[in-house]
């Protein structure tokens, strides 16, 4: 699963994975993301005009076009195996795909004292990446917002979760966006990740309360 995430390199990293040409898109100055929760307002990213890509806004929770209240079951996660089947979720997957821009996110295992121990997992050298979302517009209670897929854990993540968010490869990014692709194509593009890639380390408890913010979030515990 995916229940907090980082997004702490500067803009101007980040914006360089998408083809982004507004300079309200490309000249943000976005504070540091160190312990991103659900319900919080993220940036995300859509197809565009003319080939291009567009930046939007919303709460990392979905709120399906036709609710008629904030849904009250978690739904910052949707099953990458059935979200196309899913009424939550499946007019999203059909034609409104998105990519939720990251550096990096977290997981907890049960420590020996009973207590959850945080880890920080990301790409070789905290390379940005992109989530693989679903993103919906609620005009009736005038909510933007998204969700991030996520699939069955992998090596190196099943050593500490039986799930992982997708992470998609930038070679797919452009298909997996375009509202034309089928939603067959769409969920085959889904193997087309860079979990594979990833690596993590643990960090301090202080983590586990989504107020703790800064680079100490991210800091490896005790690590020599």
């Amino acid at each position: 699963m995916c229940g907090r995430f980082t997004r702490y390199h500067s803009w101007r990293e980040i914006h360089r994975l998408y083809r982004l040409t507004l300079p309200a898109e490309t000249g943000r100055n976005d504070e540091p993301a160190f312990n991103v929760a659900p319900t919080q307002t993220v940036p995300f990213v859509t197809a565009g005009d003319d080939g291009n890509h567009r930046l939007r806004e919303g709460m990392w929770w979905l709120v399906p076009y036709w609710a008629k209240e904030k849904p009250k079951y978690a739904m910052f996660n949707a099953r990458s195996e059935d979200a196309d089947t899913k009424p939550a979720f499946r007019d999203a997957f059909k034609g409104k795909r998105c990519l939720v821009p990251a550096d990096g996110f977290y997981e907890w295992t049960k420590g020996e004292d009973g207590g959850k121990d945080p880890w920080h997992i990301h790409l070789p050298g905290n390379a940005p990446f992109s989530f693989a979302g679903l993103w919906a517009h609620n005009s009736t209670l005038d909510i933007t917002s998204c969700t991030i897929l996520t699939m069955a854990a992998d090596e190196p993540m099943k050593q500490l979760h039986e799930r992982q968010p997708v992470i998609l490869a930038p070679a797919v990014y452009d298909a997996w966006l375009d509202p034309a692709t089928s939603v067959d194509e769409a969920k085959a593009m889904l193997t087309a990740n860079l979990d594979g890639a990833l690596t993590f380390y643990r960090v301090g408890r202080e983590v586990n309360t989504f107020k703790t913010q800064g680079g100490q979030c991210i800091e490896p515990l005790n690590p020599l």
